[in-house]
């Protein structure tokens, strides 16, 4: 919902509790994924699905929203948990950063936000570039060791639940099958239940965070400044995809703000809708309580030049910045 008159307390308390309600079902549904990830899933699971070779594994990790469709809202904590389970840290960012847009339900969403814009265009354009890029990303991030990447209190769990893999697998062996069924289902239920509860309040805290600055940012600042930055890509590339930072819109919805920006060019729109649900302002908060400030802000920084520079050289095509 575009908010053109700034004013005091109305707009910010209706603005912050529609963002909050808007993206809150997205963060139970992701912490309960994850919980049941934690308590179902066996330890390298999907290292083992996944090809051994590691570019090919990061490679299929960039489709993996087409078939595990996570908006951005609930991605954090599914991602904190595959990482435990012995996901390549990689191939977990690959999928972190792909999944909100590279999914059945944001690209049926862009078809529909610019039917009257050449759809199909934007919507391979968004979902080609977005993988490209993510894939890239995947690539680089494989270089470092998942220590330098991740928060140390992450590390070290995914540390406790290597050494304890080994020994869960051979206490199972230990058992019959009827005795697993009966006794082991409820308290996995429970455990799944509890891990959702733990990450709601973790996830939810920094959610909250970012919901309020953009709350702040859609209420108090006058929207018709935006448009004078529309004249040339150079300009309008950037201050779009700063606006999707700080706007902190869903996947699932942002192409209908975009379609509606009637001065921008066909490449910034994009940009926007390719930087946004990759990085935005209560993402930074929610990739804190998994990765480091610092690789959080390198990848911030990453992500907008990469897609920056290859959206302004998309906007000089023939036919295409238009």
């Amino acid at each position: 919902m575009p908010f053109t008159e700034p004013s005091i307390y109305g707009d910010f308390f209706f603005a912050f509790l529609g963002i909050l309600f808007e993206g809150a079902p997205y963060i139970v549904l992701g912490t309960l994924i994850s919980g049941f990830i934690d308590a179902y899933m066996p330890s390298g699971l999907m290292d083992r699905l996944l090809p051994k070779n590691r570019y090919a594994a990061i490679a299929l990790s960039g489709l993996l929203g087409a078939v595990f469709p996570v908006c951005e809202c609930a991605i954090v904590p599914v991602i904190r948990r595959l990482v435990r389970k012995g996901l390549p840290i990689s191939c977990a960012i690959t999928y972190m950063l792909s999944a909100p847009i590279i999914n059945p339900i944001t690209a049926l969403s862009t078809y529909s936000a610019f039917s009257g814009a050449d759809p199909l265009f934007m919507t391979l354009s968004r979902l080609g570039v977005a993988y490209v890029v993510t894939v890239l990303i995947g690539v680089i991030v494989h270089q470092f060791s998942a220590r330098s990447i991740l928060r140390r209190e992450i590390y070290e769990g995914i540390e406790k639940s290597m050494l304890k893999a080994p020994a869960a697998e051979e206490h199972s062996h230990e058992h019959d099958h009827d005795h697993e069924h009966d006794h082991s289902k409820p308290d996995r239920l429970v455990a799944a239940l509890r891990t959702a509860a733990r990450d709601f309040i973790d996830v939810g805290m920094y959610f909250t965070i970012g919901v309020l600055i953009t709350a702040l940012y859609r209420t108090q600042v006058d929207q018709a400044v935006i448009a004078a930055f529309a004249e040339s890509d150079w300009v309008a590339v950037p201050a779009m995809m700063a606006l999707s930072f700080v706007l902190s819109l869903c996947s699932t919805s942002d192409a209908f703000i975009a379609a509606q920006m009637l001065s921008f060019s066909q490449s910034a729109k994009l940009a926007f809708l390719t930087y946004g649900p990759m990085m935005d302002v209560k993402l930074v908060f929610m990739y804190s309580a998994v990765f480091k400030p610092k690789f959080v802000i390198a990848l911030a920084l990453g992500l907008f030049v990469l897609i920056g520079l290859i959206f302004i050289q998309w906007g000089s095509l023939p036919g295409v910045g238009a």
